[in-house]
């Protein structure tokens, strides 16, 4: 697994895989590239700085959450 970062696009980018790519899928900031058999081979996040921390947000505020029950 391969991860990169370009600052100035702003885009993450996780190889998952050697694969070749054939399609991807988009939803809403998040871009899934597939193989032709339907194998995930790479997943780019578009504004990844606000991207990921609205993915976060949740999963840490349940943690806290979790943490002083």
């Amino acid at each position: 697994m391969k991860v990169n970062y370009d600052k100035s696009t702003d885009i993450l980018t996780i190889e998952l895989s050697e694969e070749k790519i054939d399609y991807a899928e988009e939803e809403e900031n998040i871009i899934l590239h597939l193989s032709k058999s339907g194998k995930p081979v790479m997943l780019e996040i578009l504004d990844a700085s606000e991207t990921t921390l609205s993915i976060l947000k949740p999963i840490l505020s349940e943690r806290k959450r979790k943490a002083k029950a």
